[in-house]
C-alpha cells in the first residue's frame, strides 16, 4: 500500500510515480470550490512533496524530496523541481526548465523555456513589505528562455532576466538584465556578453 494522498480532483497521466509521504490536491484556504489538478505522463514525485490544488502540470515532471508547489500554477513539460524548493501560487514555469534545490519561486514569476535556476537562488515579488495593499502591488520576476540564475542569487521584484543572459553566484540583481548578458555582484553589474564566454571541458 502506498502511504501518499490524493485529495479531490486529480487527474494523473500514464505511468506516473508517487513516493510515499506526497500528498497532492490540497485546497488554499483562499478558493472556493473544487479545482482540479493534472499531472502529466511519466512523472516522478519524490517523497515528502506537496502539491497544491489547481496546477497544470506537464509531461515528464519531476521533484525532489520536500517541494513544496502551491496552487494554480502552469507547469510545462520536462521541469524538474528540486528538493526542498518552494513555488508558490500563479507561477507560470516553461518547458524544460530546471529548478534546483532549495530556491524560492514567489507568486506571479515567470520561468521561460530552457530557463535554469541554482540552488537557494530567490527570486522576489514585493517592493515594499508589510505595506498596506501590498498583496495587490505584487511583481514577479521573469526569467527569459534559457536563462541561468547562480546559487544564492537574489533577483528584486518585477525585474525580468534577457534570454541566453547569466546572473553569477550570490549576485544581488537590481535592474533588469540585457539578453545574453553576464552579470554578477552587489548589486550585479554588467561585465560581458554570453558569447564571450570560453567553456574548458575537464577529461
Amino acid at each position: 500500500m502506498n502511504a501518499y494522498r490524493l485529495i479531490g480532483n486529480v487527474k494523473l497521466g500514464k505511468n506516473v510515480e508517487i513516493e510515499d509521504y506526497v500528498i497532492i490536491g490540497i485546497m488554499p484556504t483562499s478558493t472556493f470550490g473544487e479545482l482540479s489538478t493534472v499531472i502529466g505522463d511519466n512523472s516522478k514525485i519524490r517523497s515528502h512533496t506537496t502539491i497544491y490544488a489547481g496546477n497544470r502540470i506537464g509531461k515528464n515532471f519531476q521533484t525532489g524530496h520536500g517541494a513544496r508547489i502551491r496552487e494554480l500554477n502552469r507547469i510545462g513539460n520536462n521541469v524538474s523541481v528540486g528538493t526542498n524548493t518552494v513555488i508558490e501560487h500563479h507561477v507560470v514555469i516553461e518547458d524544460g526548465a530546471r529548478i534546483h534545490s532549495q530556491a524560492f519561486i514567489p507568486e506571479y514569476c515567470v520561468i521561460k523555456k530552457g530557463a535554469w535556476i541554482g540552488p537557494r537562488a530567490v527570486l522576489t515579488n514585493a517592493k515594499y513589505p508589510r505595506y498596506e495593499g501590498v498583496k495587490e502591488n505584487l511583481e514577479g520576476v521573469i526569467v527569459g528562455k534559457n536563462a541561468k540564475i547562480g546559487a544564492n542569487a537574489t533577483i528584486l521584484p518585477g525585474i525580468e532576466i534577457g534570454n541566453n543572459a547569466l546572473v553569477g553566484a550570490g549576485s544581488v540583481v537590481t535592474k533588469d538584465v540585457p539578453e545574453n548578458a553576464v552579470v554578477v555582484g552587489n548589486p550585479a553589474r554588467l561585465i560581458k556578453y554570453a558569447d564571450e564566454i570560453s567553456y574548458e571541458v575537464k577529461g
